[in-house]
């Protein structure tokens, strides 16, 4: 693993306004609605396949499905709080980060730390109300991201793209163990697409805005090793994605064959990076496709089920 120095500053602006009221978009900065909206999108398609592989009913389980969906929300939303009130010191650097509530001073950080550990604990004690293995899996996703990522290897090691990936996988566990203590190998292959996909998801966006991460002094693959090794680390992770819909026969041919697609689709896109000189424009076509290919297999995956769930 590759270590960078690191020096840490105090926050670089004012304690914040007196203002209880807060705008709507400051909160929305704070609380990364996108990442809580994926993320619980995630966790919802555990939880509806923990339905179909084991026979269970929709009705029987619509109270656990409010308290998974809502306890999620709330954990993913404490743990971006307290990852904006941990990086402060270098979002002001970053384009895409300099708006933050953390970095303008618009919400005062006392208070951000504040509903950082109070989203967190009560999105926890919301998630037990599923099970207390539930609320687990909620833990161990805050603990990856929170401290294992954002404290620990963000700003020491290239691989703390793998490392917070870990987090980004555990909605999947926390939807289906609300249904199925006993996990099916299904509930891991959930685990280890979205595992692997936020590599190349985030490494695009890293050679994106790989000055920026350079400015701030994160190592970030692109900025240690080059544009060159972290295109070849983004093709073999969508190498990787290749066999997983096999693993999930069951959803019927029409998963299996779009799903199919969609890899074949991105390891040809992925392989173009290897010869092109245009690695900003290639890195946006990855991220892009990025974004389509979680959102159209995870929806398939509810819609193929639906027949089954609904009829």
């Amino acid at each position: 693993m590759d270590k960078m120095q690191w020096t840490s500053n105090e926050p670089i602006v004012p304690a914040g306004s007196k203002n209880y009221l807060y705008q709507w978009s400051d909160l929305k900065a704070l609380l990364k609605i996108g990442i809580i909206n994926s993320n619980t999108m995630t966790a919802f398609a555990g939880f509806w396949l923990a339905l179909y592989y084991t026979g269970a009913s929709l009705a029987e389980f619509w109270h656990i499905l409010l308290v998974t969906v809502i306890g999620t929300a709330f954990v993913i939303a404490g743990g971006c709080i307290l990852n904006n009130y941990y990086d402060r010191d270098i979002d002001h650097v970053m384009d895409r980060t300099q708006s933050r509530p953390t970095v303008t001073g618009s919400i005062s950080l006392q208070h951000v730390m504040v509903m950082g550990i109070a989203f967190s604990v009560v999105g926890i004690l919301i998630l037990s109300l599923a099970s207390i293995q539930t609320a687990i899996f909620g833990m161990i996703g805050w603990f990856s991201y929170v401290v294992l990522y954002t404290m620990w290897s963000k700003r020491k090691y290239t691989i703390n793209t793998a490392i917070g990936s870990l987090s980004g996988a555990v909605p999947p566990l926390i939807g289906w163990s609300s249904v199925d203590s006993n996990l099916h190998p299904a509930a891991w292959i959930l685990f280890l697409i979205i595992f692997i996909w936020q590599t190349p998801h985030f490494l695009a966006i890293a050679m994106k805005k790989v000055d920026e991460y350079r400015a701030a002094n994160i190592p970030m693959l692109p900025v240690v090793h080059g544009f060159n090794i972290t295109k070849r680390q983004m093709v073999i992770y969508v190498t990787c994605l290749l066999p997983t819909p096999f693993f999930l026969y069951e959803l019927g041919n029409i998963f299996l064959v779009i799903a199919t697609i969609l890899n074949v689709g991105w390891l040809i896109i992925s392989i173009k990076g290897l010869i092109t000189n245009e690695d900003h424009k290639w890195a946006n076509h990855m991220f892009i496709y990025s974004l389509i290919y979680l959102t159209v297999i995870f929806f398939l995956m509810i819609v193929v089920t639906l027949p089954t769930l609904l009829f």
